[in-house]
């Protein structure tokens, strides 16, 4: 039987920083950002289905979030503003990306690639994906929100575009993660030690 570097490779998320051009009062790797992006957009199908009519799979969709940012085991983070800077890039980029995640996909037993293939490269329009995106956006958020009560100024403009891409594709259960779940991230933790339900 034939050995797999699948695994090996996922575990260096945790070794992947983000959001490398800026000072972090709190540094934020990789796993612990997909972490907390596949709790993100498991809420996100369970609100939809409980208040709003939904049918998604909310362990599908952690799933999904869970291995959105797989391919930077390979390609690292780039930074926003140079990986958006013009189409060209953000093109090039994108190729780059979809290189990586058939490269780890390629790392499997062929027995298991059908299983992994939409979590690795699973960027098209579904729902799922619109999901994703909306809890990796939300995820990016809450950090600058942490950042700023933290005094760290650094994140103000981040926050700023990161509020209009929310805004852009607000639905219902973005609306409702952001006021129910979001205020929570600017208080100190005796502050979120007493529920208030």
């Amino acid at each position: 039987m034939n050995r797999s570097h699948f695994f090996a490779q996922m575990a260096r998320m945790k070794l992947i920083q983000r959001w490398p051009l800026m000072r972090n009062t709190d540094p934020e790797n990789v796993a612990e950002h997909s972490l907390q992006v596949a709790m993100v957009a498991h809420a996100l199908a369970v609100i939809k289905n409980t208040l709003f009519g939904g049918q998604l799979d909310p362990g599908t969709a952690a799933m999904r979030g869970l291995f959105h940012d797989a391919s930077e085991v390979l390609t690292g983070d780039l930074p926003t503003p140079v990986k958006y800077f013009n189409h060209e890039i953000a093109t090039a980029y994108k190729a780059i990306e979809q290189n990586a995640e058939q490269s780890l996909l390629a790392m499997l037993p062929a027995e298991l690639r059908t299983a992994y293939q939409p979590l690795l490269c699973g960027h098209g329009e579904d729902d799922y994906s619109h999901l994703v995106k909306s809890a990796d956006i939300l995820c990016a958020y809450l950090k600058c929100e942490e950042e700023l009560s933290a005094g760290n100024r650094e994140f103000a403009k981040a926050r700023e575009r990161l509020t209009t891409m929310l805004n852009e594709r607000m639905n219902d259960e973005i609306r409702y993660f952001l006021d129910v779940f979001v205020p929570s991230f600017s208080l100190s933790l005796d502050e979120i030690s007493t529920p208030d339900f």
